[in-house]
């Protein structure tokens, strides 16, 4: 690594001396030379999720994306540096009102909102102007401003956390979780956190050559993530202009029935994969406060950080970039099926670019009415699939049943079983056995296509934290939106990715979510897990149905950009 100089500033109200090298970054001297870990990296050097907020002379800015170099004798502050009352209210507010998750986006918003806070600028247009700057993939956004108006408040948030908080958060997310007021600032347990300083970092190589792992995959190791990214010849990702487009053929659509094809989505968890491990130790979980919506379940970095480790006898730190996830993560399958209703039996039948398996696992249908589900696989050029991914497979299912039950005129109250009909509305699921239960409604208007508001009940047994459960459901009812009607990445013919900006999945923003009302239905008994499944499954089809009602026709293909809903979403 070359230095090219010094640079000089204060952080957090300390003077800060400190080597930089060629094109070293504010967020790379925060992070790998101070160890200022609040300070987040999802998409470096995009500069387009906004984790990596901080102020410079008490303006936020993308640290990313600032070169070192231009902070000299400024003051730059993170969240640890802000005023402690604001901080540690902003950070209770958060808990409160269930704007945190997994905590990884968090010290960015909370350091731009405190900026805004302190300036007077708390109308909604102007946290819609602060919140353009950030993505959030687990609350939904709702819960965000909720927080930050009760934070603007003098009086502190009132703040309960115990144990039903944390078991909720974990029956949602399927792995370890943490509900405490120091998540929302940075203390999640990131395992590119934890690193140990002076470790060795691999990052994947572009080109193919470095050292090659037992699965075939090429790495490049340097002392610093600056310099392996720079031998790695790292990309910067881009957004293309082609069109995505589902690479398998809708079938033909049946008698009083419904099609649909389905491309490559990206889950979009804002932490990249990340691990590390000592020789002859077990490597950190890349899962940490959350789990990614189960697109880190068979993430790459674990085994390439255990065995680089006790290949060349250091620590090791696997890093993928943002650019790095799109090419090497898990994608939601593609599909194309068709689905029918007929003589008190709906039939769907299709076929699916990637595993079977969640496509034919059991689901708990709620119905009298018998439903015969019957997928194949196909082999298209691609990007892995995964389908631990969020109600995979089993959302796609709901969607066509749901359709197919709307395309025939089917009264839901005259087929749905009365085990827990509280929670029927237009789509009724539960994505397995003994699951929780949600039906969702989609109010659209016809003639401007404005998504008006989503509401959601929800029966998942004793509900344990009403206020984890209502995030994780505003959540689920937020991606739910984005898969049917914006999200989406361009994949060739031959299986290259081609969307590699984390702004070019199609996660709607902040200030176009719209209103989402999470009803918890009495429903006695143990806690039902997978809520969260159960209302993106729900809500999903109840988009479809209100789409099509507001559209005059049915889009059969997702995401359906061409709709006036998608139009305004995504203006």
């Amino acid at each position: 690594m070359t230095i090219s100089g010094r640079v000089r500033f204060t952080c957090n109200g300390e003077p800060i001396d400190v080597e930089i090298a060629d094109g070293e970054t504010l967020l790379s001297v925060l992070r790998e030379r101070l160890r200022l870990t609040s300070v987040k990296d999802g998409c470096a050097p995009q500069g387009q999720c906004g984790c990596c907020t901080v102020l410079v002379d008490g303006d936020a800015r993308v640290a990313c994306v600032t070169p070192a170099a231009r902070v000299e004798g400024r003051e730059v502050t993170t969240v640890e540096g802000l005023e402690p009352a604001l901080r540690d209210r902003l950070a209770d507010a958060f808990v409160a009102r269930g704007g945190s998750q997994c905590g990884f986006c968090t010290p960015g918003i909370i350091v731009r909102s405190a900026a805004a806070l302190q300036k007077g600028r708390t109308s909604r247009p102007e946290l819609d102007r602060a919140l353009a700057a950030h993505l959030c993939r687990c609350t939904g956004w709702l819960t965000v401003y909720d927080a930050i108006e009760r934070g603007a408040a003098p009086r502190p948030a009132s703040v309960r956390v115990g144990d039903g908080a944390t078991r909720r958060a974990e029956l949602e997310g399927g792995v370890a979780q943490l509900v405490a007021p120091d998540v929302p600032l940075g203390g999640g347990g990131f395992a590119d956190d934890t690193a140990p300083s002076g470790s060795l970092v691999a990052v994947p190589a572009m080109d193919g050559s470095g050292s090659v792992d037992a699965a075939g995959r090429a790495w490049v190791v340097g002392e610093s993530l600056h310099e392996a990214r720079l031998a790695a010849g790292k990309v910067q990702g881009r957004r293309t202009t082609r069109d995505d487009r589902p690479p398998l053929i809708v079938p033909d659509r049946p008698l009083h029935g419904v099609r649909l094809a389905t491309g490559w989505v990206e889950p979009a968890y804002l932490e990249p994969d990340a691990s590390w491990c000592e020789p002859g130790g077990e490597p950190a979980s890349p899962l940490a406060n959350g789990g990614a919506f189960g697109g880190k379940e068979s993430s790459i970095a674990p085994a390439a950080a255990r065995e680089l480790a006790d290949r060349l006898g250091r620590t090791v730190r696997v890093v993928l970039s943002r650019e790095d996830v799109v090419r090497l993560g898990p994608k939601r399958a593609p599909m194309a099926a068709a689905a029918s209703f007929d003589a008190g039996r709906v039939i769907v039948t299709g076929t699916v670019a990637g595993r079977v398996d969640p496509f034919v696992a059991p689901v708990e249908w709620p119905y009298r009415a018998s439903v015969q589900t019957e997928f194949t696989t196909v082999s298209v050029p691609g990007p892995p699939t995964d389908g631990a991914l969020r109600a995979a497979g089993v959302a796609e299912r709901i969607v066509l049943v749901e359709g197919a039950l709307t395309e025939a005129g089917v009264d839901r109250t005259a087929v749905v079983d009365g085990a827990r009909p509280a929670a029927v509305l237009l789509a009724s699921c539960a994505p397995a056995p003994g699951g929780a239960l949600a039906g969702a409604e989609v109010a659209i208007d016809a003639a401007t296509g404005t998504v008006h508001g989503v509401t959601v009940r929800v029966a998942a047994g004793d509900p344990l934290d009403e206020v984890v459960l209502r995030s994780y459901c505003i959540g689920a009812a937020h991606m739910a939106l984005g898969w049917v009607l914006s999200e989406g990445i361009t994949v060739d013919d031959e299986g290259t990715v081609h969307d590699l900006t984390i702004r070019s999945f199609g996660v709607i923003r902040a200030k176009d979510t719209p209103p989402i009302t999470v009803q918890i239905v009495d429903d006695p008994g143990p806690p039902r897990p997978r809520a969260s499944d159960a209302v993106f499954s729900a809500v999903a089809a109840a988009t479809w149905d209100a789409v099509a009602a507001a559209e005059g026709a049915r889009p059969e293909v997702f995401p359906a950009r061409g709709t006036r809903a998608a139009r305004r979403l995504t203006r």
